[in-house]
């Protein structure tokens, strides 16, 4: 894949992830083409929401660590309980989404190659679930850059809209945490015996 553009090369960290991925057009009118019972987004809007509530929360558990030892750790158990039934949901939202794609990501937008050309300024629905974590994200995106790469494969530039503090927020935290592992990884097949 090629690099984004250049300014927001100099705006955002960028990487590159391998992220399950579900890409709609958003037609004018503003709505998506979805089945109006269709499981699978009404679990990925589930898994989304629950993911935003969860970082929202952090602080607050945080805060009652110096104060109430024992409501903290209660807090903690069902603060985890409820990772593993999201866990569940993920997994689940997986398989209607397929296997990862590798991706370019940063706070800013996605480039990824699709079989079907956007055309520039077009609205996208993106859905996607970052791993290994599996947090499921429902963003929108403006389409920037599309140009073809072979025969019916398109590589597609995004910039993210409407973008909630708390969803920027947990794209931060994972390509600092995506970062931090591939750093970790290539010292360690540089040195062997670093851990």
């Amino acid at each position: 894949m090629s690099t984004l553009d250049e300014e927001e090369r100099r705006e955002y960290y960028r990487i590159e992830d391998s992220v399950a991925l579900e890409i709609q057009r958003i037609p004018a009118a503003g709505t998506l083409d979805e089945h109006p019972h269709d499981t699978s987004s009404t679990l990925f809007d589930l898994l989304s929401e629950l993911h935003v509530a969860e970082f929202e929360s952090q602080h607050l558990l945080r805060q009652l660590d110096d104060r109430d030892r024992t409501t903290n750790s209660f807090l903690r158990a069902m603060s985890k309980r409820i990772d593993l039934l999201g866990q569940v949901v993920a997994q689940t939202v997986l398989g209607k989404l397929g296997a990862p794609q590798k991706v370019i990501m940063s706070e800013g937008g996605l480039q990824f190659e699709s079989h079907q050309p956007f055309p520039v300024g077009s609205l996208l629905s993106v859905k996607m679930v970052l791993m290994p974590q599996a947090s499921g994200m429902m963003l929108r995106a403006k389409v920037t850059q599309c140009h073809s790469l072979t025969i019916g494969d398109f590589e597609i530039g995004t910039e993210w809209i409407d973008l909630s503090d708390a969803q920027r927020q947990l794209l931060a935290r994972h390509i600092l945490q995506r970062q931090a592992a591939q750093r970790r990884l290539a010292r360690e097949q540089n040195d062997p015996d670093v851990k």
